[in-house]
């Protein structure tokens, strides 16, 4: 089985905390309900407060809405272009030769977002932290206070994949590609239907299979499951490493988890669907299935 190492214990980073190259950050957003006949389907709302009231010590924190998410558009945290990302990875001091770990509060789907960005623009020196700041706090390490120190400026140079975003066009295409598989990583009520979708039309994408996120994570720990358990999980739903893989969740942040473990099991076609259901299930153009 080949893996690949983005994968940080608690007991490895607390190693590492003092090292100049290092550059931590707590990447946390929430999801507030809306009002009734709101057209947005949540409010994305910033976790810099719960950074101030602990985060891991000399943690920075990244605002994915307000710094890393395109402003010119309806759909939540959307890939912008790459000049700005350039622009605000360098204002958190990330540079070539940075060690960047990421974390995030109850869920690692905030920090393996970060991680598939800069993975995407050809940054290979991130890794998540297993279990983030829940699993460190569980062991009763070290927790500091107050504001981010911030970290020096620095020149961030992107080498942007192809591929690694793909849109709702693609996806439509996708659909009648014998050679790939599209993954949904929203819960199995969602994907059958079953239950009224904030995002829009209740289903999914026609033909995707269904791998929650949440079955990549251990509900106690917050860490993730050993790679055999995935790697079950995923030839259950007939994913193997001949066939690209398209995910998709709700705006594409969670289904950042199952491209995190299908990279770490060595599978190298994956793809994700920026806008998710958040733009499909409103697209009354585009097919959705049920049942």
């Amino acid at each position: 089985m080949a893996a690949h190492n983005e994968l940080i214990t608690t007991a490895e980073l607390a190693d590492i905390l003092t090292r100049p190259e290092l550059r931590l950050f707590d990447c946390t957003t929430y999801l507030e309900p809306v009002p009734p006949g709101s057209s947005v389907p949540y409010i994305a709302v910033s976790g810099r407060q719960t950074f101030e009231a602990g985060h891991i010590p000399g943690a920075n924190f990244l605002d994915l809405q307000g710094e890393f998410s395109d402003p010119n558009t309806e759909l939540r945290f959307m890939m912008p272009g790459t000049a700005r990302l350039e622009a605000a990875f360098g204002r958190h001091g990330i540079s070539a030769t940075s060690r960047v770990v990421l974390y995030s509060i109850g869920t690692p789907m905030w920090a393996t977002r970060f991680w598939w960005m800069l993975r995407s623009l050809g940054f290979e020196g991130a890794a998540v932290l297993d279990g983030g700041i829940d699993k460190w706090t569980a062991e009763g390490r070290d927790i500091e206070t107050g504001l981010a120190g911030g970290y020096p400026p620095a020149t961030f140079t992107a080498r942007p994949r192809n591929g690694l975003f793909v849109n709702k066009h693609d996806v439509l295409a996708a659909t009648a590609e014998g050679n790939t598989v599209i993954v949904n990583a929203l819960g199995p009520q969602f994907h059958k239907g079953l239950e009224p979708s904030r995002y829009g039309r209740p289903g999914r994408v026609p033909g995707s299979v269904s791998v929650p996120a949440a079955t990549m994570i251990d509900p106690k720990s917050k860490a993730f499951v050993p790679l055999a358990d995935a790697e079950a999980t995923f030839a259950a739903q007939g994913i193997d490493r001949s066939k690209r893989v398209v995910a998709y969740c709700g705006g594409g942040i969670s289904a950042t988890i199952d491209l995190f473990q299908l990279h770490r099991l060595g599978y190298d076609n994956l793809t994700l669907y920026d806008g998710s259901m958040g733009e499909w299930a409103k697209d009354t153009s585009l097919p959705i299935e049920t049942g």
